[in-house]
């Protein structure tokens, strides 16, 4: 795999698994090298707030917002959409500066 795939592969599995448990799978990994660790991380870190299972700090959010919500509900696909361009800006500035 190439690190273009691994960063946009991570980008995605961060919507729906922890990234810390990503990054620490990827650093059981023996002999990868170094740009393919660059993009292991960076892609966590993109794809780090895609969703509110990602991480336990963002069900604590929901948590302290929900009452600013209609019927104090957060949708998942909503969330998903407020989220993608900020993630395309991180995704842009990682792989482009």
């Amino acid at each position: 795999m190439n690190s273009d795939a691994v960063f946009f592969g991570v980008t995605a599995l961060t919507a729906i698994t922890d990234n810390a448990a990503l990054t620490y799978l990827g650093s059981l990994v023996q002999g990868l090298p170094d740009d393919f660790k660059y993009a292991l991380v960076t892609g966590a870190v993109t794809g780090g707030g895609l969703t509110v299972i990602a991480n336990a700090p963002n069900s604590a959010g929901i948590a302290i917002l929900r009452g600013h919500f209609d019927e104090e509900t957060v949708q998942p696909f909503g969330l998903l959409i407020a989220a993608l361009i900020p993630t395309i800006i991180s995704a842009a500035a990682f792989r482009l500066l």
